[in-house]
């Protein structure tokens, strides 16, 4: 695979499925309950909360720049980490990525959300992909982000991969988890202590609160 065909396979498959992911998903949500589920983030400057909202931002703007740039030529791909089987490898990871992504959100059903809103009680999804990792829309999310970085190996993408992974941290352990406790109590703690955060078995919580 030539860097320019990796490239556009990079820009067009990250268009379509942020598209898809956010895009589509808050129309159909919009269709079923009333509204977007799209809540955003929150947290005064600088905050934990801040910073998973602004490094997420920062994630999706530079993975949709890095094929940009490569096609245009202003960032060139680092040549060491330019080799086809990696690119092949990427290009699996991020239909893999993807399809986990919106097979997710569609588990999730009427719960699916973006942020997080107080006033809200959903109801806590544990089937599907939820039986496996409490957060299977970040892993696949993140599982995408791999490959478009193997597809153009390039500082952007680098980077774009780095500040996903942590607003991903920062977002789940700050503010999502202190959230589910708060709106479900034991029972969520009960599936948290038998279930991942991202991947099976690690990251599970006490099945009581300390």
């Amino acid at each position: 695979m030539s860097l320019r065909t990796a490239a556009w396979f990079s820009l067009l498959s990250y268009l379509v499925l942020m598209s898809l992911a956010f895009g589509i998903r808050a129309w159909i949500h919009r269709s079923r309950t009333g509204r977007t589920g799209m809540n955003g983030f929150s947290g005064r400057a600088f905050s934990p909360e801040w910073w998973a909202g602004t490094l997420f931002a920062v994630a999706i703007v530079l993975g949709l720049l890095t094929p940009i740039l490569a096609l245009t030529g202003i960032v060139e791909p680092v040549p060491a980490l330019v080799a086809a089987p990696a690119q092949i490898g990427g290009a699996a990871l991020v239909l893999l990525g993807g399809a986990g992504t919106l097979f997710s959100q569609s588990v999730m059903g009427e719960s699916w959300r973006v942020g997080v809103d107080e006033r809200e009680i959903t109801a806590l999804v544990t089937t599907g992909p939820f039986r496996v990792a409490r957060n299977p829309i970040f892993t696949a999310m993140v599982t995408a982000s791999i490959g478009w970085a193997l597809l153009v190996p390039s500082w952007p993408a680098l980077l774009a991969l780095a500040a996903l992974v942590v607003a991903v941290q920062l977002q789940v352990r700050v503010v999502e988890e202190p959230y589910l406790i708060r709106t479900h109590g034991s029972r969520y703690l009960a599936y948290a202590s038998r279930t991942g955060r991202f991947v099976p078995s690690l990251g599970r919580l006490p099945a009581e609160p300390s």
